[in-house]
């Protein structure tokens, strides 16, 4: 869960369960939302006290080194234990570290199993990253039509990354006759609820209909919230497009990739 702030202090305060169990639902709310350094301490101490929720953030925070020292191998055990409590989000973390080989090696039978178990729980997360390794074949028998089931169940619930899929599906008719007006307006959905590609693909179709200014503006925010490999992919799907305000974005691109 990423936030505006990173590093850690020198020494991390130690909340006591005393402490924990006397603050209000408000003042824990608070604590829990402030910069990863002060959020710390309390969701550590929620975690060790046994809230599966906190256990599933504390590793992520661990994870990724937001107000902590980053440390996989201990994001692994605190994922571990939120799973252990059947925690959806902790299971699909820990099919992450598997998947990913974070503080463990890879093993996408193992990873497969976690995200099978948190999407038949219901969560979405688990639904599009079992989707993912049905769609490829990693860990699970290759089987893009369970594949597109997940993305479906998930987009169903507001998922935006499996919207993206399900529009890609109905633009190119993957299971039914092609559906450009669906695609269409799924992937506006899946835009607007803030996923890159959903983003890219939807940029595209309105630069296909002349519509560039619409178009620009959503490659910018594109290219604002996509990782450097995308972005590298943005700079050979457009470089052919010669409308200057595409070629604006493009130079924004490089820049951003220039700057790391």
């Amino acid at each position: 869960m990423p936030g505006p702030s990173r590093g850690a202090p020198a020494r991390r305060r130690i909340i006591s369960f005393t402490e924990l169990t006397a603050a209000s639902p408000e003042d824990l709310a608070a604590a829990f939302a402030a910069p990863p350094a002060e959020a710390a301490p309390w969701v550590e101490a929620a975690a060790r006290y046994g809230i599966a929720g906190a256990q599933t953030r504390w590793g992520q925070m661990l994870l990724e080194g937001l107000g902590v020292p980053k440390d996989e191998r201990a994001a692994l055990g605190w994922f571990k234990a939120a799973a252990g409590a059947g925690d959806a989000a902790g299971i699909t973390m820990l099919g992450r570290c598997h998947e990913l080989g974070w503080g463990t090696p890879i093993d996408y039978a193992a990873a497969a199993e976690c995200f099978r178990r948190a999407a038949e729980a219901g969560f979405d997360w688990g639904q599009y990253n079992l989707a993912n390794m049905l769609m490829r074949g990693d860990g699970v028998a290759q089987d893009r039509g369970a594949a597109l089931r997940w993305y479906r169940a998930a987009a169903a619930q507001g998922h935006a990354k499996s919207i993206n899929v399900v529009a890609r599906a109905m633009e190119e008719g993957w299971d039914t006759p092609p559906d450009p007006a669906g695609a269409a307006r799924l992937y506006r959905l899946s835009a607007e609820r803030g996923d890159f590609r959903g983003q890219f693909n939807l940029g595209t179709l309105l630069t296909d209909e002349g519509r560039i200014a619409e178009a620009v503006h959503w490659f910018r925010e594109s290219a604002r919230l996509a990782n450097a490999t995308f972005r590298r992919s943005m700079l050979t799907r457009l470089g052919e497009r010669r409308e200057p305000e595409i070629r604006a974005v493009l130079a924004e691109v490089e820049a951003m990739l220039a700057g790391g």
